[in-house]
């Protein structure tokens, strides 16, 4: 038996939450027709004594054979044991041919005593497979329930008079007169969800008559049943010794191949749902949420609450609340770009690159590039005006405003959600310490300040020298990064020059989409080559640290995840909206990388149009790829599952011949589902945190990324609910109160986001020169038009200074310099430092505004914050007069 977990059981007094919460114990948590098998009381069968566990292993053998001697039908369900009373609350998988029989035996047999009862079958597709099916007893679920502080409801909870309540009902009578919202669900299709409310408090055997109990079966949830069997086998003992204990470690030396909870049976009924309603809460879970037939209704977030627990309901409660902000985001966005197709033959700027028949450019390579006229780009200008158009300033605004507006709605949804959920006054339990913590640090103990007891301790300078080891190792892999970055930009130039000079007339005239398509190409394919690599080497710096717990390796391991994907997907979009066509030079001097390759340099009409096609070709392109992953690959890896079983089983072992799928038992069908991914929803979390990176940090280059998003999302939310109902085990139940790290890292990148499309509008954009041109240059000051921008934006150069045989002595090329007759040749002119002044200026004034928005959360942020120190220290004093006085159930 493990020793972590106290014998002595201190009485507690009832402490009602702050609200009440679905009264769990008055619902049917299963439908009629599965709820007549789960009215029968439980009671303990007789354990095998297995002492001598040293001295025959033979004896394990022949323990499995007594399980399994006088079988009897089998549950066609595989949700019971054999009895058909006692209910599956956990699987325990592992191989007959594996030699860690005396652990397996010894933890087992531990299980037992602690009040767990367990059952053996075998695989029916896999001879080699044995299923260990676990049990918590009544008394069990008691116990371990006070020991985690878990609440249960124990009294209704009244909130209107008579009064109050017969004016509610005039006023849903005529609320049911107006039309019914078509996202909502209806009521009839979610029975369960229509439950009364009662006050909760932390379960207490002493105060069991104080609790609402019912019925014995349904007391406890199906989640909380699991969490509570889990919580054992994580605490108890498979040898002697502190840190030989827990199922992670069995499952970390091959003791044990896997350990699940079971789905609650299968997904699909023959019988239609409205007119037989649904098997499980898995059926009502696929035919309310995880179809694709009904994208645009609201998710059911109680149901997959109690059905996947509270961690993995705030992911879907993230993620539906940031598809539904995106709504507005896109329609501002196609709005924009509606405007920018508009506006597109009518724009000035437009209109002298087209007819600039006789404007001659310089050429764009040095050796065989020949002087081409400005007229042969009216296409790329005609495309740059789509994004690059007044509305572009509004809309990066308007965004900067909304990524802060989304992040406060959020902490008002996750409040909500707290509430209803009543996580108000819940507080995270001890975490256990990770098993490789323990092992590494078992010799260096010291007293834990708060419990009292010895535990493992890691030495601060161990602690630091295993930090900087993963420090350095990710400022190497970003290193790494901008090395394949630079890679990129050197294809860029060659292909410049190439395209340039190619025999086709068709790519010689579109030279610059030919340059930066392929490059944008390239740079996606190495994207998402490197993102193999830094997944492996996260996962190795994260188990360097050796974190102490199970949260702060997931948050090591979520940061360096995302810092290194970030670093990786905006690195290359980074260097075209800030240095492409920044350090080129000019005629007759540029500047060049290795003396070799000229620098490339921006089109006359801007470079925001190759920014724009570096965001759509990689996030149109990587959305695609991790759905394709996401469904994709667990479809095939299931179908290979199902393809061995009518096969008769593969991988060793052999099995029964079954033909059709529904023959298996319920641990059968999910041992052939793939698991959850290792690292949780740290994946799932990270790929929506990088597109809200891609949707605010270059959104004024782009203004159709949040459509895109939204449109991504709405498919997302489907494929995920598909995947977790259908594809995947069941995973464990966890509690949450947030979505941890993320909420951090959204902060930042909204932060981010602000400062980048202010340098985006001023430097990358050209609004800010037709803007100064408009009202200080042009010919009609007064009302601000365009009309000479281009000639104004245009320096000349002398070729023949080169000695160019070339029929044409002048060139244009973009730049405000003087021009070669002038006293002072290709020095900046007046103009130019107009335009600068006016760009910092803009990036000045917008950040100031910035950072007033900031400085005001800080100070609500600081408010609440002393607020919450105060109603801590009231709550202390409280508990301290509770724990003081003994209440009798008053």
């Amino acid at each position: 038996m493990h020793t972590s977990i106290s014998e002595i059981l201190k009485e507690k007094s009832l402490k009602p939450s702050r609200r009440s919460l679905p009264c769990l114990a008055q619902s049917q948590t299963h439908p009629i027709n599965l709820n007549h098998f789960l009215s029968v009381p439980l009671s303990p069968d007789p354990k095998p004594d297995l002492d001598d566990l040293s001295q025959n292993l033979k004896s394990f053998y022949l323990c499995d054979a007594l399980l399994l001697k006088g079988k009897k039908q089998s549950d066609t369900s595989g949700l019971l044991f054999r009895d058909g009373k006692k209910r599956i609350d956990y699987i325990l998988v592992y191989k007959k041919s594996s030699p860690q029989v005396e652990k397996r035996c010894t933890f087992e047999k531990n299980l037992r005593a602690e009040g767990l009862m367990l059952e053996k079958e075998p695989s029916l597709t896999n001879n080699d497979i044995m299923f260990v099916k676990v049990h918590a007893t009544w008394d069990t679920l008691c116990k371990y329930a006070e020991q985690m502080n878990i609440r249960m409801p124990f009294r209704k909870k009244c909130y209107f008079t008579d009064w109050r309540s017969k004016t509610l009902g005039r006023c849903q009578q005529i609320k049911s007169w107006l039309p019914k919202n078509p996202m909502k669900l209806d009521k009839e299709a979610l029975p369960d969800l229509e439950e009364t409310d009662c006050y909760t408090a932390p379960f207490s055997r002493a105060r069991m008559h104080h609790f609402t109990i019912n019925n014995r079966e349904t007391f406890f949830s199906n989640s909380t049943r699991s969490r509570i069997v889990h919580h054992v086998l994580q605490r108890t003992k498979y040898e002697e010794g502190k840190a030989k204990m827990g199922i992670n470690r069995l499952l970390g030396n091959n003791t044990y191949e896997a350990a699940f909870p079971p789905h609650e049976g299968g997904y699909k009924s023959r019988h239609p749902i409205k007119t037989h309603g649904a098997q499980n809460q898995r059926h009502l879970l696929y035919e309310r949420w995880a179809r694709w037939g009904i994208w645009y209704k609201y998710q059911p977030l109680d149901l997959i609450r109690r059905y996947f627990g509270e961690k993995i309901g705030l992911y879907f409660a993230w993620l539906g609340w940031y598809t539904g902000m995106l709504i507005p985001a896109a329609l501002v966005g196609v709005f924009v770009f509606l405007y920018g197709l508009f506006t597109m033959d009518s724009s000035q700027v437009s209109k002298e690159i087209c007819e600039a028949n006789t404007t001659i450019m310089c050429p764009m390579c040095e050796e065989s590039c020949k002087p081409w006229t400005l007229s042969d780009s009216c296409v790329f200008a005609k495309v740059t005006r789509l994004f690059d158009n007044g509305g572009t300033v509004f809309f990066a605004i308007f965004m900067a405003i909304w990524a802060t507006v989304f992040l406060e709605f959020w902490k008002r949804r996750r409040a909500e959600l707290t509430y209803d959920w009543d996580l108000i006054d819940w507080e995270e339990e001890e975490e256990e310490l990770r098993p490789q913590f323990e092992a590494k640090y078992s010799r260096v103990e010291r007293v834990n300040p708060i419990s009292g007891k010895p535990e493992p301790f890691q030495p601060f300078s161990d602690k630091l020298s295993r930090l900087m080891v993963s420090v350095s190792g990710i400022f190497f892999m970003i290193s790494l990064v901008l090395t394949a970055v630079f890679a990129v930009v050197v294809f860029r130039l060659i292909a410049m020059e190439k395209f340039a000079s190619f025999n086709w007339d068709f790519v010689q005239k579109n030279w610059q989409f030919a340059t930066s398509g392929t490059g944008v190409c390239i740079n996606f394919m190495m994207i998402m080559s490197l993102n193999v690599v830094y997944e492996k080497v996260a996962y190795l710096l994260t188990n360097l640290e050796h974190p102490r717990t199970e949260s702060e390796w997931e948050n090591s391991f979520a940061l360096k995840m995302f810092l290194f994907q970030f670093v990786n997907l905006n690195s290359s979009t980074f260097y075209i909206a800030f240095f492409l066509g920044r350090f080129a030079g000019r005629p007759g001097s540029y500047n060049k990388l290795f003396n070799r390759w000229r620098l490339e340099e921006c089109h006359p009409s801007g470079c925001l149009i190759d920014l724009c096609l570096q965001m759509g070709v990689i996030m149109f392109f990587k959305q695609i790829w991790n759905n394709f992953m996401e469904l994709g690959y667990p479809l095939l890896q299931n179908w290979w599952s199902r393809r061995k079983m009518k096969k008769g089983g593969g991988g060793g072992g052999g099995g029964q011949n079954v033909e059709n799928k529904a023959q298996l038992p319920q641990w059968d069908k999910d041992w052939n589902l793939q698991p959850m991914n290792a690292h949780g929803l740290v994946d799932e979390y990270l790929e929506m945190v990088l597109q809200f990176g891609f949707t605010t940090i270059f959104v004024a280059a782009f203004p159709l990324a949040p459509l895109l998003a939204l449109l991504n999302n709405i498919i997302e939310i489907r494929l995920d609910a598909y995947k977790f109902v259908t594809q995947w085990r069941r995973p464990m139940p966890a509690r949450a109160t947030d979505i941890g790290i993320w909420h951090g890292i959204l902060e930042g990148i909204g932060v981010l986001a602000v400062i980048t499309n202010a340098f985006v509008i001023a430097i990358t954009s050209d609004y800010i020169p037709r803007f100064v041109y408009a009202f200080k240059y042009g010919p009609c000051v007064d009302k601000g038009c365009l009309r000479g921008y281009m000639n104004s934006s245009l320096s000349v150069f002398d070729m023949w200074e080169l000695k160019n045989s070339s029929e044409f002595r002048y060139c244009r090329y973009r730049d405000y310099r003087a021009p070669p007759w002038s006293t002072a040749p290709y020095e900046f002119t007046l103009q130019f430092w107009h335009v600068l002044a006016a760009r910092l200026a803009f990036i000045i004034v917008f950040e100031v505004c910035h950072c007033a928005l900031v400085c005001m959360s800080l100070y609500k942020r600081g408010r609440r914050f002393a607020q919450l120190e105060t109603e801590r220290f009231g709550h202390n004093i409280l508990q301290h007069c509770r724990n003081s006085v003994r209440l009798d159930g008053q």
